[in-house]
């Protein structure tokens, strides 16, 4: 019998899944949790979706965010602006059983460009083996999503995107409870740029009381993509703009065709031969407005302590810098400026780009440690570092010195065979790639025809991820991983090794680190 839930906005019928041991769970998928963003609304910040009459059905996956399907045809368009909504998978209702489970909430990465809640990527069907409520989201993306302008009375401050999610936040804590969801315990999951949500959710006052517990896979607010400023008048010079105002510019951006605004958007991208083409359209400090996120630089709210602090899972993949071949040959990037990494799109954001000295200095620190134009593992390892591992480690280690709460810290290895991102082209070079890790967490369109092994790792990872959720400790006194992961203490950075074994060690890559040490004390240094 097809399930029907009644929320605050109205009645909602979902359908079944089966998880991965062959268990039926209730699938409810593209429940809208805010108003359409459309007309003088796009750009703007979210309003909370209005109430229905009836029994809406939620069974389809239909709204996604506008973007470029580059995974299937980088000239492809897929999605909708009007795209705020959520995927709800619970194995009971409340007429079924009456306990709160623990509430898992996922928010996928893609560069603040693409990406998506779909189930053919996030299949639900590994982590419903536990006894937990899972929630994917999806938000606005690219300049639809992070558009930020200096004229406060256009009230388009920037974070828009991220403005999403809170909403999305508060609407788990409306409506959860109508799905056995726990609203006292829930735990934020993200990974690459969704990563980095996750830590900017816990930096912003806005999302204050709305989680319990987070986990950062290969993402960090301290990352070189994940906090600049979009160079507005050069865009709207490329596309023939030179001198609008702010106003008339945001007036023709809403005056076009959603489809319109993308192309101006990825031809502006390509035009600038960025390292990924991602990494132009992130978040940004705010001033302080009505509806502002983050009006503040983050390693500044860190610092300070005064933030959402929570128990906190984070950590890397080994081989992340892997990723810039794939990307290359998936055509989702150009492969010229992959293969010839410009350096200083390898510097923190906080670089003084304007001193060419300085900049000259710090490339030829990078340029003589990994010798990234001869050694083709120097080369992967300074991606790895520079674009995720070096900026999760900082996290990391700022949180637990001001952190109440325990902070775990990891090193993914595990180079088996639902790698997601060689799985895609073959990859069989050592080290888990960025985003591998998803593969053991979400069943994807490329799993099939599991082997018991494959079962294996997945029941490892998804066991960890939900014993955080449920007890607070990824490897609790009675688990069966025989691993005690311990938090970082006292400045040591204790990591867990997940791997074809489960190891704990301390200080992972001692030596690239301190490379990475001496870059930071030159730019505070200036």
């Amino acid at each position: 019998m097809t399930p029907v839930v009644q929320l605050a906005e109205g009645k909602i019928s979902g359908g079944t899944k089966t998880d991965l041991n062959g268990e039926k769970f209730h699938s409810f998928l593209c429940i809208p949790y805010g108003k359409a963003p459309v007309g003088e609304l796009r750009f703007k910040a979210p309003l909370p979706v209005e109430p229905w009459e009836g029994v809406k059905k939620v069974i389809t996956e239909d709204k996604i965010a506008f973007q470029k399907n580059i995974l299937v045809n980088p000239n492809a368009y897929v999605g909708q602006e009007d795209c705020l909504s959520l995927h709800v998978f619970t194995k009971k209702l409340p007429s079924e059983e009456t306990k709160l489970k623990p509430v898992m909430v996922f928010i996928h990465g893609g560069g603040f460009v693409m990406g998506s809640h779909e189930t053919m990527t996030y299949g639900p069907e590994y982590l419903m083996t536990e006894d937990i409520v899972l929630v994917t989201i999806t938000y606005r993306l690219g300049l639809l999503g992070f558009l930020s302008l200096k004229d406060e009375s256009l009230e388009v401050p920037g974070n828009a995107g991220l403005k999403d999610q809170v909403l999305a936040l508060k609407w788990i804590q409306r409506n959860i409870k109508n799905f056995n969801g726990d609203t006292n315990n829930v735990t934020i999951v993200g990974a690459s740029a969704g990563g980095a949500c996750v830590e900017y959710l816990l930096l912003s006052p806005s999302a204050k009381d709305l989680f319990h517990k987070a986990i950062i896979q290969s993402g960090s607010t301290l990352n070189p993509w994940a906090l600049k400023d979009f160079p507005l008048s050069e865009f709207a010079k490329f596309h023939g703009k030179a001198g609008m105002t702010e106003k008339e510019l945001l007036k023709s951006l809403r005056d076009t065709s959603v489809r319109e605004v993308y192309d101006q958007q990825n031809d502006f991208i390509k035009s600038k031969k960025l390292f990924a083409d991602l990494c132009l359209i992130s978040p940004v400090v705010e001033k302080p407005n009505p509806t502002a996120f983050l009006t503040e630089k983050p390693i500044d709210i860190i610092h300070s302590g005064k933030y959402n602090n929570v128990p906190l899972i984070i950590g890397y993949n080994d081989g992340e810098g892997l990723f810039a071949d794939i990307l290359a040959k998936l055509k989702m990037c150009d492969a010229r400026v992959m293969a010839d990494i410009p350096l200083e799109q390898m510097l923190p954001y906080q670089t003084n780009f304007t001193d060419t000295q300085q900049v000259k200095r710090l490339i030829d620190k990078l340029r003589n440690f990994y010798r990234p134009e001869t050694d083709p593992i120097g080369r992967i390892n300074l991606i790895t570092d520079a674009y995720f591992a070096v900026g999760v480690k900082i996290s990391a280690k700022n949180h637990a010195q001001v952190s109440k709460y325990p902070v775990y810290f990891y090193r993914f290895t595990l180079n088996e065979g639902l790698n997601l991102m060689k799985k895609m082209i073959n990859d069989k070079r050592p080290g888990a790639c960025h985003s591998d890790e998803l593969g053991y967490l979400f069943k994807n369109a490329l799993a099939i025809d599991l082997k018991d092994e494959d079962k294996h790792w997945i029941k490892q990872l998804v066991t960890l991820w939900t014993n955080f959720a449920k007890f607070c400790n990824p490897t609790p006194s009675d688990n069966n991983l025989n691993i005690e992961w311990k938090p970082i203490q006292n400045g040591k950075l204790n990591f867990l090794d997940i791997g074809k074994e489960l190891k704990m060690d301390v200080n992972p890559e001692p030596d690239r680190m301190s490379i990475w040490d001496d870059i930071y004390q030159c730019i505070n240094n200036k």
